[in-house]
């Protein structure tokens, strides 16, 4: 019977999930409380939930505090200078745009919000695009590379996520990944460099007119090449988006009926007249809006410095990662904004994006508390071990990891991390293969996670760049799939994915 529940439990929160019949924070508390008082936990359903609880409070807090503290830099301007010198240094050569623009996604993918990332992407990168008749669907491509890569960051969600449902420290599945997540940016930038190659050598064949100046962006100021712009009714730029934080979803807006991202000014999405330059006029009504009240140049290399040194204690692991951004996020207001008025805006500036990713970790309690104290886990684990042959038992990391790649496409993570992995890591440690390396296999799927349709993050770049999903994927997945299972190789290689 509990089997049976705990199947059928995983079925309906992951149906409700995907179906949008319910949010994931409410499917993460309703349907585990009916389907635990069903198992008969009766009036002890409550003490297992705060069980669980007790477990994840760091995970929330490292989250909110990450949150805070990365959207704060890309708000004072710590970001800034690197736009604005890839702009510069990019000129007219493809294979150089498009690497910078996955250099670009990568580094902004340290806030952890994919919306955030690839606005600030497209606003930088889209208006050179357009100008050099570069093919659209490549920017979206290698930002979704970048930022899908950057998601296993212990603040980016599934990391958070995997901790969580299993109950370990979220250090202990990052750290030893550090060598994965760097082999999987080297494969995004080469393949972002044969992408600007075969760029190029179309543009050679189809728009010679804009290889016939000289190889530098300054040199276009005099006129634009014949055809290089879209119209109004086409060309897409900078996305009046504000800070690109108005949505509480930390995945992204959602867009509208007609394509367009939700709340978007279509009027300024259409701007075409100007690459973006160092004056910024692109980028005006953006979160790189050079006019924006945040900027605080004069404090650039104290932010840089206080970045650096947040980062080193990070990969030294030396003190837990929640008071690192705990202390990082209140030095940096401190220092950024001296009024208290000011920090105050501060925290409330993110603060949806800082509610709906730790709202949903404290539900996360309910179900995996129910899954545990109610026996449900055990029973079906047990399951699990008379279905599969023994010989592929001591193999479960590694299946876990191959498994991650198709099941968190076509479902969310919290269904994945939070209704799946629990089954499997109590699996395989019948076999000897502990929790952590079933979390650090289960987070390699991430790059191909984030160009689901169930991501709203990826929806809204497709359509901020106005390009067809479906045109996005067939670029983009098969890549994605290559740099997941080069994670996952590397992982076996480093001994932080092991065989039991």
């Amino acid at each position: 019977m509990l089997v049976i529940l705990g199947f059928a439990m995983i079925a309906v929160f992951m149906v409700l999930i995907m179906t949008k019949k319910l949010t994931p924070v409410l499917a993460l508390i309703i349907v585990p409380t009916v389907f635990g008082l069903f198992a008969g936990a009766g009036l002890g359903i409550g003490d297992m939930v705060m069980d669980s609880m007790k477990s994840i409070t760091s995970t929330a807090a490292l989250l909110m505090f990450a949150i805070i503290y990365f959207g704060l830099m890309i708000d004072v301007g710590l970001f800034d200078p690197l736009v604005k010198f890839i702009l510069r240094k990019l000129g007219n050569d493809p294979a150089k745009v498009v690497l910078g623009t996955a250099i670009l996604a990568a580094a902004v993918s340290l806030d952890g919000d994919g919306s955030t990332t690839f606005i600030l992407t497209t606003a930088a990168m889209l208006p050179v695009y357009l100008r050099l008749k570069m093919s659209p669907v490549v920017l979206t491509c290698v930002a979704g590379l970048a930022n899908g890569t950057m998601n296993i960051l212990p603040w980016g969600g599934p990391t958070a996520r995997a901790a969580t449902a299993l109950k370990i420290d979220v250090n202990d599945v990052f750290v030893p990944m550090i060598p994965s997540l760097v082999a999987g940016l080297v494969v995004v930038f080469a393949f972002s460099w044969l992408l600007g190659l075969q760029e190029r050598n179309r543009l050679r064949a189809t728009a010679p007119e804009i290889w016939g100046v000289p190889d530098t962006a300054e040199e276009f100021d005099g006129g634009t090449p014949a055809g290089a712009l879209g119209t109004s009714a086409s060309g897409t730029g900078a996305p009046g988006t504000g800070r690109g934080r108005k949505s509480g979803n930390p995945g992204g807006a959602a867009p509208a009926v007609d394509g367009s991202p939700a709340g978007s000014s279509v009027a300024v999405l259409e701007r075409t007249d100007t690459v973006v330059e160092d004056s910024g006029t692109g980028l005006a009504d953006t979160a790189l809006d050079p006019n924006r009240s945040t900027l605080r140049p004069k404090l650039f290399w104290f932010n840089l410095a206080l970045t650096v040194a947040v980062m080193v204690v990070l990969v030294a692991n030396v003190i837990p990662l929640p008071f690192v951004f705990m202390v990082g996020a209140a030095i940096a207001l401190l220092v950024n904004f001296p009024k208290v008025k000011d920090q105050g805006a501060q925290l409330i500036a993110h603060a949806p994006s800082i509610v709906a990713v730790v709202s949903m970790v404290m539900a996360a309690a309910v179900l995996t508390g129910v899954l545990k104290g109610t026996g449900m886990v055990e029973a079906m684990s047990a399951w699990l071990v008379q279905i599969i042959p023994t010989s592929m038992g001591p193999f479960m990391a590694v299946i876990t990891g191959v498994l991650s790649i198709p099941m968190t496409f076509f479902m969310s993570n919290d269904a994945f991390y939070f209704g799946v992995l629990p089954v499997l890591s109590e699996t395989a440690a019948h076999y000897g293969v502990g929790a952590a390396d079933m979390a650090r296999a289960s987070i390699t799927g991430q790059p191909f996670h984030l160009q689901s349709p169930l991501v709203p993050a990826i929806l809204l770049l497709v359509s901020l760049a106005k390009v067809d999903l479906g045109d996005h994927h067939k670029k983009v997945l098969w890549r994605t799939a290559v740099i997941s299972l080069v994670m996952l190789g590397v992982g076996m290689l480093t001994g932080a994915i092991g065989i039991g």
